[in-house]
């Protein structure tokens, strides 16, 4: 069954043009072709990642971080609480004042103390600025790696200047050594991201982010299989410039520096609104929707690559909302910092709530002060009181 389906799955119809067959895409004469095996390599690739991403944010991000500024933070243990903790783990995170009310009833407590209770738990599961700053840390040192490299393996390439050369003799295109690696690498992190989910920081947009990767795996590897290469690495290079300037505004938002964050923020929006909006649609998409149709006629994997890129699109305007938006609250509201932590992160309410603690322990202190320094004020009185008399 599994050997049908195989066959079934592999159908020259459904990947390559009429007339050609898998054949014509053997190696020959010191030529090498694109093979789907060649995929199999980028899981262990991935593995390879991770362990560079551990040293790399150990001892080059984390040094880096508190360069910055950026502290490891101590969190303040909480009293463990049986009740509490089931019905943190089991019900929610955000008690109702109704379920304060009930739970301070059985766990003998005030309502204020179940309120500071789940307020310091919450924040025990917050991820730290330390942490957030090293993964935006290795995610720019990669993309922007990438970028150069995407760069030096297109700049000579006749296709970067003459679309029509990216279907040129398609699909007899042979594999060149940076293509090869270029494919390699970016499909490689994607894994390693989605591999890491478990002990990265976990935001609202969590199954958006898992879909995302798995969209950009399945498309690089529908193109590599379709031997969609020239047209595949102009797609990521398109990508791969607006993301580093994302994740350097994220790096410096989390040292505080926000003014150079609000700039490189504004790049980034410039960058992305040029790539996604312009030259996407109008040069990426023109080249594999509207070129293709003077070599060749319509075939399946043509009208599913093109399909894939459209809903790609899509995404961008759907992202491009929300960074107007951000734009918006940055020009208008002189507000980020919600910005980058509500929307992005999920911990903006977390970081209030903590601040809000802080403030209420040091208010405490300050009490505790002022009652020992008076008491202390009446000793003196009372002392100078027992000497007059």
């Amino acid at each position: 069954m599994f050997q049908t389906f195989k066959e079934w799955f592999w159908l020259e119809r459904f990947w390559l043009p009429p007339t050609i067959k898998w054949s014509d895409l053997e190696d020959h004469d010191g030529l090498v072709f694109v093979k789907p095996s060649h995929l199999y390599m980028t899981i262990p690739y991935a593995f390879v990642l991770l362990v560079i991403r551990h040293f790399f944010e150990k001892f080059i991000a984390m040094p880096l971080a508190k360069a910055f500024g950026i502290k490891e933070e101590v969190r303040k243990k909480i009293i463990p609480n049986t009740i509490l903790e089931n019905f943190f783990k089991c019900s929610t995170r955000q008690p109702s004042q109704a379920d304060i009310y009930g739970l301070a009833k059985k766990c003998n407590l005030t309502e204020r103390q179940v309120e500071r209770w789940f307020r310091s738990r919450r924040n025990q599961e917050r991820p730290c600025r330390m942490k957030r700053f090293q993964e935006a840390c290795w995610r720019f040192t990669f993309y922007l790696i990438m970028t150069v490299a995407g760069i030096v393996f297109l700049y000579d390439k006749p296709w970067v200047y003459d679309l029509w050369e990216v279907w040129n003799g398609y699909p007899r295109q042979p594999l060149l050594p940076s293509q090869y690696w270029y494919y390699i690498l970016e499909m490689s992190f994607y894994w390693s991201l989605i591999f890491s989910f478990g002990s990265d920081v976990k935001r609202k947009d969590f199954l958006a982010h898992v879909i995302h990767h798995l969209a950009a795996i399945s498309l690089m590897s529908f193109s590599w299989c379709a031997n969609y290469i020239r047209s595949g690495t102009l797609v990521m290079i398109v990508h791969d410039v607006a993301d580093i300037w994302l994740e350097s505004a994220k790096m410096f938002s989390y040292a505080g520096w926000k003014q150079t964050c609000n700039a490189l923020f504004f790049i980034f929006s410039a960058i992305f609104f040029i790539s996604r909006l312009v030259v996407f649609p109008f040069w990426i998409l023109y080249c594999t929707l509207i070129l293709p149709l003077h070599y060749l006629e319509p075939f399946f994997s043509y009208i599913f690559l093109n399909l894939q890129l459209m809903v790609l699109q899509a995404l961008h305007l759907y992202w491009c909302y929300f960074i107007l938006k951000m734009l918006k609250r940055c020009i208008f509201m002189k507000d980020t910092h919600d910005v980058r932590s509500d929307d992005e992160d999920g911990y903006g309410e977390d970081e209030e709530e903590e601040e809000e603690e802080e403030e209420e322990e040091a208010t405490k202190g300050k009490e505790r002060d002022c009652l020992k320094n008076g008491l202390g004020a009446n000793r003196h009185l009372i002392l100078n009181g027992q000497h007059g008399r």
